[in-house]
């Protein structure tokens, strides 16, 4: 017999990276589904105009993700405005490509900083709180880069691997304690971070919207994993089961080696310049930033 879906309604929601794409829609998608939503982005403008397009139940903070007492300061006021917090979508991310040896170190630190340690530190500071309450959803926000590895996108490949392998060993930790572990794992989606990206043969672009409607099916029916579009996942299980040549001949098949290493430079630089300066703590300051390559 099929489980019933679990009632959303009055429940809290916080996002990182809420003012834009995934965060912002899974926002109202949640909204929708009668939660009290926070969301936190390090743009504390668009954060606060985010919250008040969708609505009275939803409220902005500012928040870094690579700085826990920001990320603490972030979750306390989340639940002295709206109450404790039963989910927790570790959404904020940058995705900064280009061949792996022209990479700079500052580039890597920044996805390591905000994609890695970025997520940690939500796991780190909200889980002793849902174990202690005896219940509570962590979702954790990868790609299915952390399924694979992809030219053109070395050190975030890395990052999603890391979320992936730390969302399942934690799940495995958490087992008995009643608290759910979900890692979402899209393909392409067409948000900001997705600009000049070509398309993979037989996995079609998604949208932020189905980003959201998954991670909403996602806490309703706990499941660790969340592939976007669904058909991301068979795939990957036939890939499983062929040797590495034979796996790497299907993905040149495919074009997904393209994805990324083909990205349209000139169509991303708005997008690589506004990453660049996603972590304070790696801002050159007055320096005038360039484009990554």
């Amino acid at each position: 017999m099929a489980k019933q879906p679990r009632i959303l309604s009055g429940q809290v929601a916080v996002i990182t990276g809420g003012a834009r794409g995934i965060g912002k829609e899974t926002a109202r998608a949640l909204v929708a589904q009668g939660m009290k939503v926070a969301i936190g982005d390090l743009d504390l403008a668009a954060t606060e105009q985010a919250a008040a397009e969708l609505g009275p139940t939803v409220k902005g903070y500012q928040l870094n993700v690579t700085d826990r007492d920001s990320f603490v300061a972030f979750l306390d006021a989340a639940e002295a405005d709206l109450g404790p917090v039963d989910v927790l979508i570790n959404n904020a991310g940058i995705m900064q490509i280009g061949p792996f040896l022209e990479e700079d170190d500052l580039t890597a630190h920044r996805q390591v900083y905000i994609n890695v340690h970025g997520v940690l530190y939500g796991m780190k500071i909200i889980l002793p709180r849902f174990v202690a309450r005896g219940r509570g959803h962590l979702v954790n926000i990868a790609s299915s880069a952390g399924k694979g590895g992809f030219p053109g996108g070395a050190t975030y490949c890395g990052t999603k691997h890391f979320v992936v392998g730390v969302s399942e060993a934690v799940r495995g930790e958490l087992r008995g304690t009643n608290v759910e572990v979900s890692c979402v794992m899209p393909g392409v989606v067409n948000t900001e971070l997705a600009t000049g990206l070509k398309e993979a043969r037989g996995v079609k672009n998604v949208q932020p919207q189905d980003v959201a409607e998954a991670i909403v099916d996602a806490l309703q029916v706990p499941r660790f994993d969340v592939f976007v579009p669904k058909s991301i996942g068979p795939i990957l299980s036939v890939m499983g089961l062929v040797p590495r040549r034979g796996r790497e001949a299907m993905t040149r098949v495919m074009k997904a080696d393209q994805v990324l290493a083909s990205a349209d430079p000139a169509a991303r630089k708005a997008y690589e310049l506004r990453a660049s300066a996603s972590e304070p703590g790696l801002d050159p300051g007055e320096h005038v930033k360039e484009l990554t390559r």
